[in-house]
């Protein structure tokens, strides 16, 4: 069990820091369930109420700032997604993030990157979806990192490509 003040990632919300473990008061909810209230890192003024046995949603502990940088340094090792079909891309993007692996975060990120660069170069606009998923795999993925390496979220690219030129 998550301990009140620790940092967490829970599923699509990214970092949260649980704020209490409670038992819901309501119709219909079991007396003995305890719940997780999380406060997401990424919206102000949110709140999170989830069951802590919940198996529906990825929740774990945040990685070390040591596989931070171990992540980093295999950004050019890092293999891009294979998309089987523009119809499946959405889901492919969904699927990787669902996971809440760091590494898989990097895949679509790098993947999502690459397919920018590569659209803009050809005279295309890039897509919402696009847009939308590699925006969410940032956000989650470099509050990780700002929280572990103690430096705000907005730093997280420059320390990226710092280390990558090093």
């Amino acid at each position: 069990m998550f301990r009140i003040g620790e940092y967490i990632v829970y599923g699509a919300k990214g970092v949260c820091e649980v704020m209490e473990v409670t038992k819901m008061h309501r119709e219909g909810i079991p007396e003995d369930r305890l719940y997780y209230v999380l406060r997401p890192l990424n919206v102000q003024g949110s709140r999170v109420y989830t069951p802590v046995d919940n198996d529906k949603v990825v929740m774990r502990t945040l990685i070390t700032p040591q596989e931070v940088d171990e992540i980093i340094e295999s950004i050019p090792e890092i293999a891009e997604l294979e998309v089987p079909s523009e119809k499946l891309r959405e889901q492919t993007y969904k699927d990787c993030l669902r996971t809440g692996d760091c590494r898989e975060f990097m895949r679509v990120i790098k993947t999502l990157r690459g397919r920018k660069r590569d659209r803009i170069a050809n005279g295309k606009k890039v897509t919402a979806t696009d847009e939308r998923y590699l925006k969410q795999a940032e956000e989650t993925l470099y509050t990780e990192f700002a929280v572990l390496l103690k430096m705000p979220r907005e730093n997280i690219p420059a320390y990226i490509s710092r280390k990558l030129e090093a």
